[in-house]
C-alpha cells in the first residue's frame, strides 16, 4: 500500500484515480472506505481525497489542496501575504479566490475559504510558487493585497493616513517590502477589480 500511495505523494486524487491504482478491485467505494478507516486516505470532500502523510512520508501542502478542492482557484489574501512573509501572524484558514460562488470547506486538514472575483480580475496577478516538491497557483504579493481589500466588507480606505494605518497597524504589513511592490499592478487592478477607490489610496502611497 505504501508504494501505491508514494506514487501520488500529496496530490489530491479522485475516485477514478484511486480506482486505477487498484485495477483488480471492482467495489472501489468499499475499498476507499476501508482506506479511510485505516487512515491511509483523508477525505477532502465527496470524491476527492489525499493520501496520509504518514503513508507517503510527504508533508501535505494546504496550498496545493486548495487549488484542487475548488477550481479554478488560486491562493490569495492573508494566506498569500503570510506565505511571502509580508505579515507576521499565522493564518489558520487557507484563503483563495475563484470565479465561482464563494464557499467554505471544513476538512480534517483545516478550513478552506473561497471568495468570488470577476473573470477579468481573476486572470491577472497569478504565479506558480513552490513549497517542497509541490507547485501551486498563488497570487502575487500585489494581487494578494488587492484581493484582501476587495473581500473585506467593512473596509473603505479614503485617505492616505487611513491607508497607512491599515497596512502598518491592522495588517502589520512589512512596509519595506510593500514599497518594493509593482505600482503598475495596482494601477491595472484599479481599472478591473473591486474597490477601485481603496486601491487608488494604495497607489497614492507611492507618490
Amino acid at each position: 500500500m505504501n508504494n501505491i500511495f508514494q506514487q501520488i505523494g500529496n496530490i489530491p486524487v479522485t475516485n477514478s484515480i484511486i480506482s486505477s491504482l487498484y485495477p483488480n478491485i471492482k467495489a472501489i467505494n468499499k475499498k476507499i472506505s476501508e482506506l479511510e478507516r485505516q487512515h491511509a486516505l483523508i477525505r477532502l470532500k465527496r470524491g476527492l481525497y489525499v493520501a496520509s502523510p504518514e503513508i507517503t512520508q510527504t508533508p501535505l501542502s494546504t496550498e496545493l489542496i486548495a487549488n484542487h478542492l475548488y477550481s479554478p482557484s488560486y491562493v490569495s489574501c492573508l494566506t498569500a501575504l503570510r506565505f511571502y512573509g509580508l505579515i507576521p501572524e499565522e493564518v489558520f484558514t487557507t484563503q483563495s479566490m475563484t470565479i465561482k460562488r464563494g464557499h467554505t470547506f471544513n476538512t480534517k486538514i483545516g478550513q478552506f475559504q473561497y471568495f468570488t472575483c470577476s473573470k477579468e480580475a481573476f486572470a491577472v496577478g497569478i504565479t506558480i510558487a513552490k513549497a517542497g516538491n509541490q507547485q501551486f497557483l498563488i497570487a502575487t504579493p500585489e494581487k494578494a493585497l488587492c484581493d484582501l481589500i476587495a473581500t473585506t466588507p467593512t473596509l473603505n480606505l479614503r485617505y492616505k493616513r487611513e491607508t497607512e494605518e491599515y497596512l502598518e497597524q491592522h495588517l502589520r504589513l512589512d512596509m519595506e517590502k510593500f514599497y518594493k511592490m509593482r505600482l503598475s499592478f495596482f494601477q491595472e487592478y484599479a481599472t478591473i477589480g473591486r474597490k477601485a477607490n481603496c486601491v487608488q489610496q494604495i497607489i497614492n502611497l507611492f507618490k
